[in-house]
């Protein structure tokens, strides 16, 4: 058996003993466990609560429904965390890597339950689940498409990711839109403030310290707030101290062949997120992420959509935000991004618990945002080094994949003339871009062209470095 590679410092080294674990498999102590699995929480919270905020009152929920909603998307989030990251017969990745609820289904899901109320809730909860169950089924098929995803196309996906989440950061930043203030100086001179304290820890400090800067960041930064007027503590005072996410709280699924195509589509795309992050986060923990890898996590991701519904809870995928963390503390293990699927469960059945978090202020947020996603976008650049850009098309494939890509950034009311079905993936630049990288590779590196005998030793070096 080949001796496992091991992290030492930022370097990968081969280990001496072949039964010596990898990172990845690595359980910390409990403390190290805890609070590191705890900034994963706090580095996706927002991420998790934003998409039912936004829904349940655009259906037509009451405050206090769409409040459940939330408590019930962060429930059913750290169940697909726990069956990504420790999984079970072939169902996770078993890579330290986050799931909670995809963005990628606001928009077709606000068309599918407007103004219905419990019954728009109830079609949208049908039509995951049915979509869901397909993409399970779909998933060993799905898989299958490693070998189009060369680092000419992962590193594209993976800059477009980093790229496309900093809007997410520089909106957290300016605050709460609509509120007062927002946008203003105070509200981004202190997300520049947390930028600056999470930059110094990390100069300064050293180990485990140095490790969690983000979330000590995010203290600090809330710290600071307070006498400012920033934080809103009345979270914590109005929320319940027990709430369990009742199964089907909202009534029987009911199912609509128009929803379901529609959520089908935003399956296709989740699967599509999916399967870049997990090459992502592989080349991040040194464990490349190989077909059987990829078929593991795809199925943990339609799984744990599936049973999302029967808590109430939305559709879910990776988080690209958490691989920047990852990136940039070097905690490669999954049983912390486990322990933080199981904080994520106890904030879903305890209201009051998750409101503490929510006490962070948006900018606060924000400042620490720029800098895990920024750790993306870098990791893809990396991953862009080695893509032998000198050769053949690989640099106007980048060039055009990227430039598409970001057309929903630069351009964001670029395709309102199209259908809103169509938008669902269109409005994705992740998803364009790496559909855009898929299809030049194929023309340009593939089809009506033989490779040359030493592409194809590298490619059975490559092939032989993922199965380790």
């Amino acid at each position: 058996m080949a001796a496992q590679p091991r992290f030492r410092n930022d370097a990968v080294v081969v280990a001496n003993t072949p039964h010596e674990k990898h990172a990845v498999d690595e359980v910390l102590p409990p403390f190290r466990m805890f609070t590191s699995g705890l900034q994963h929480v706090a580095a996706m919270y927002a991420g998790v609560v934003a998409p039912p905020m936004i829904v349940g009152p655009a259906v037509g929920l009451s405050a206090k429904e769409t409040a459940f909603l939330v408590g019930a998307s962060l429930f059913t989030a750290g169940l697909a965390t726990l069956l990504q990251t420790l999984g079970f017969w072939r169902v996770g990745a078993r890579l330290p890597f986050v799931n909670g609820v995809s963005f990628a289904g606001v928009t077709p899901m606000i068309a599918i339950g407007k103004d219905r109320g419990h019954d728009g809730i109830a079609v949208i909860f049908g039509a995951i689940i049915v979509a869901s169950v397909i993409g399970f089924v779909l998933a060993p098929y799905f898989s299958k498409l490693l070998r189009f995803f060369p680092p000419v196309v992962t590193g594209t996906v993976i800059t477009l990711i980093g790229v496309s989440l900093l809007p997410v950061a520089f909106g957290w930043s300016q605050g709460t839109q609509g509120a007062p203030g927002y946008g203003s100086m105070k509200n981004i001179g202190m997300a520049a403030l947390t930028l600056a304290i999470v930059l110094v820890l990390r100069k300064l400090l050293r180990g485990f310290l140095q490790q969690i800067a983000i979330l000590l960041g995010l203290v600090i930064g809330t710290i600071v707030a307070i006498p400012m007027g920033m934080t809103d503590f009345g979270a914590i005072t109005d929320a319940d101290p027990i709430g369990f996410p009742t199964p089907f709280h909202f009534g029987a699924p009911q199912f609509e062949i128009s929803a379901i195509i529609s959520m089908c589509i935003v399956m296709l795309v989740c699967l599509t997120e999916s399967t870049a992050d997990m090459l992502a986060l592989g080349k991040v923990v040194g464990r490349p992420a190989d077909e059987r890898t990829i078929e593991g996590g795809l199925r943990a991701d339609t799984l744990g959509s599936a049973l999302s519904p029967l808590f109430n809870g939305f559709m879910a995928s990776a988080f690209a935000q958490n691989i920047g963390l990852v990136a940039m503390t070097k905690v490669r293990s999954r049983f912390v991004v486990a322990a933080g699927g199981g904080i994520l469960i106890v904030l879903g059945l305890c209201p009051m618990a998750a409101s503490v978090i929510a006490v962070v202020p948006l900018p606060v947020l924000g400042g620490a945002g720029v800098v895990l996603f920024g750790s993306v976008a870098a990791s893809g650049v990396q991953t862009l080094a080695g893509a032998a850009m000198e050769k053949g098309e690989n640099a106007l494939i980048v060039a055009t994949a990227l430039g598409i890509g970001l057309i929903p950034i630069a351009a964001p009311d670029f395709y309102h003339a199209f259908p809103k079905d169509v938008l669902v993936v269109l409005d994705s630049g992740i998803s364009t871009g790496c559909v855009v990288a898929i299809v030049l590779n194929l023309a340009f590196n593939h089809l009506g062209r033989k490779p040359h005998p030493e592409e194809l030793e590298q490619q059975a070096l490559a092939e032989v470095t993922a199965v380790h």
